[in-house]
């Protein structure tokens, strides 16, 4: 990545002419026709919608829509950085699917990249979020004017009107130029946790100038073939001040996904928390159950070597996926490569199974250098493990509006509910929210109609809830 950066860096120079008679000439006339020579950053601004990645209601529906009152991306091409910041409000009507759904008023997002490092704002707070800083690089690679820098920088290839270049291990780019040389498409590919090569679409159109800068007035985004992005430009300002430097608690604290805590709950019942995204380790007689493997390879391996040392003389033999959101679902294909059959609602059964089969050329992981496909079982509404002293039930967690196949488990015996994203509790000391969440509310009410005797509830996110939390938060009596 340093490599990458530095020559990045050295860009500008590229772009000079003595340089760029060393330069392909439709490099050199593509820079020129978009006004890309003396362009150090940039900002612009609009409006319109965009779309939560990985997080749609179903595996088979386009990713949750949202309402973007107002978008502005800030790039700072010689520091390699970008931010953006938004306001958003609610999109579907009724709120299906993830994306911190459902929107209250407008909400403001703050998301930031530079060099190798990438965060989020929040008020005050800067959280690391090092899982978004490839697609944050692709994003700022893949503007009109970046794509032309990062062509010249890594030695692209020009074909026609077409300009490929590749970052090993990151992604591959191929830009079309209309016949005024302008960027009006880009075709990329890029490594996902949950689908090995994602593809990545990007139209360009209606472009105007801006103080001798051309730049497009319409962006439409495709990810994994669903829309991403639908933005109106209104604003451009190239060579704007952008400094993104990173916070020091951000380029001092390391990633989080290799840090694992474990807490036993129950015996042979242990919680694997460390990170955002948790698991739950269940022992049998003769093998062990892991509940969820989320977020990616990294973190995947961080959990199973846990489970090893918790209990390392009994395998695993079912990992237990609630649900196929890409944070949840990012460690599966890790736990394939391992040949662990993992468990999943029938509604993510075909997705999961064509995920896993799916190559990662990009940067290949895992399960692509295991050379395995996995191994998938699906279940409707309710099935049942045991060992004849121990019993795991799993159950569809009906009419919920976070995911239309989501499973929760079940230990009747010690008398624990382990669930993601149906209740996220709220941080010690919270204010309450100012509206009941329906999915809370939807969690109590299935353990009511499935007659489930709880002591407590271990969320995949955040802390272990007494019951009569979730019962006092939604105004239940116990």
């Amino acid at each position: 990545m340093r490599t990458f950066l530095s020559r990045l860096a050295t860009v500008l120079v590229l772009l000079s002419p003595l340089a760029a008679n060393a330069q392909d000439a439709s490099l050199d006339s593509v820079a020129k026709a978009m006004g890309a020579v003396g362009v150090k950053s940039i900002q612009y601004s609009g409006s319109g919608t965009n779309f939560q990645v990985g997080q749609n209601f179903s595996p088979d529906m386009p990713w949750p829509r949202f309402v973007v009152k107002s978008y502005t991306r800030a790039i700072n091409y010689e520091s390699a950085s970008i931010r953006d910041e938004l306001v958003r409000t609610q999109g579907e009507n009724p709120p299906r699917g993830g994306g911190g759904q459902p929107v209250a008023g407008e909400q403001r997002q703050i998301f930031v990249a530079s060099g190798d490092f990438a965060w989020n704002v929040s008020g005050d707070v800067v959280i690391p979020t090092p899982i978004a800083l490839l697609d944050r690089q692709l994003q700022l690679w893949t503007t009109p004017h970046g794509v032309v820098k990062a062509a010249m920088a890594n030695n692209g290839t020009v074909q026609g009107r077409t300009i490929a270049f590749t970052t090993p291990g990151r992604f591959k780019v191929q830009a079309t130029l209309d016949a005024q040389n302008l960027v009006e498409k880009i075709d990329a590919v890029a490594p996902n946790a949950v689908l090995g090569d994602i593809p990545v679409e990007i139209r360009y159109s209606e472009y105007k100038d801006f103080t001798g800068v051309k730049f497009p007035t319409r962006i439409r985004q495709t990810i994994g073939g669903y829309p991403a992005l639908d933005l109106t430009v209104t604003d451009v300002q190239p060579n704007i001040a952008v400094d993104l430097a990173v916070p020091d608690p951000i380029r001092e604290t390391p990633a989080p996904y290799g840090k694992v805590a474990t807490q036993m709950v129950a015996d042979g019942v242990w919680y694997i928390t460390g990170g955002t995204h948790h698991s739950v380790l269940i022992e049998m007689k003769d093998h062990v159950i892991l509940v969820e493997s989320p977020l990616n390879d990294e973190r995947a391996a961080a959990v199973l070597a846990e489970v090893k040392n918790l209990v390392p003389s009994k395998p695993i033999k079912y990992v237990i996926a609630t649900h196929h959101h890409f944070d949840h679902a990012g460690g599966l294909r890790a736990v394939a490569a391992e040949g662990i059959p993992i468990i999943v609602h029938d509604v993510n059964k075909a997705f999961l199974e064509k995920a896993l089969a799916a190559p990662a050329t990009i940067r290949p992981d895992r399960l692509a250098k295991s050379g395995k496909k996995g191994t998938v079982e699906g279940m409707r509404d309710k099935r049942v493990l045991t060992d004849g002293t121990r019993t795991v039930e799993l159950h569809n967690v009906a009419a919920n509006n976070h995911h239309a196949g989501i499973v929760m488990v079940y230990l009747p015996k010690e008398k624990l509910v382990v669930e993601a994203d149906v209740y996220n509790p709220p941080a010690p000391n919270a204010p309450p929210p100012a509206t009941v969440n329906s999915n809370w509310v939807n969690l109590s009410d299935n353990i009511k109609r499935l007659s489930m005797t709880v002591d407590q509830i271990l969320p995949l996110h955040g802390r272990i809830m007494p019951l009569a939390e979730l019962h006092k938060s939604i105004g239940h009596a116990h």
